[in-house]
């Protein structure tokens, strides 16, 4: 690809509006978060998400083991939260990297303070690239109150290309 067309490639995917997500996920005692920014519904019937999961993460792993998760939906002003998932998951009782979380009742963690989240079961994967575009069925769904969603535009962050 010619200068001129990976820079336009660049700038195009910086114009598609990214929204901050955690992606919790558990197996027993083994408990895995993780900010993502690639989700999309994909279908109303069945009702059906696809996620962007980097595959080398603890929430990757655990989601290809347990087949199940929840996706806590982050405010804008919620961007203290959206930072605190781009590392690696420390747990300290109900608290995940430092905030507080609940049990979603497939088990899967989700974030407290969070306006609402959906819980899932995996029933697709498309498994190209460094990240796994993750199909999910919504299984529940919780909404506390209405937001505007945190976006990485929100942040001054650019991620594409």
């Amino acid at each position: 690809m010619d200068e001129q067309a990976q820079a336009a490639k660049k700038t195009l995917l910086r114009m598609i509006p990214y929204g901050l997500y955690v992606l919790g996920v558990r197996d027993g005692d083994e408990v895995s978060a993780a900010a993502i920014n690639w989700v999309t519904q994909t279908s109303f019937t069945p009702p059906l998400v696809a996620m962007g999961v980097k595959k080398d993460s603890g929430a990757y792993a655990l989601l290809k083991r347990t087949g199940t998760f929840a996706l806590s939906f982050l405010e804008s002003g919620q961007g203290d939260i959206a930072y605190a998932f781009f590392k690696p998951t420390t747990v300290d009782g109900s608290r995940i990297n430092g905030q507080e979380t609940e049990t979603a009742s497939n088990g899967a963690p989700v974030i407290a303070a969070a306006p609402g989240y959906i819980e899932g079961r995996v029933v697709g994967e498309v498994d190209l690239g460094d990240h796994s575009c993750v199909v999910g069925e919504v299984t529940h769904a919780v909404l506390k109150r209405e937001a505007k969603p945190l976006t990485l535009d929100e942040l001054g962050v650019k991620y594409g290309g």
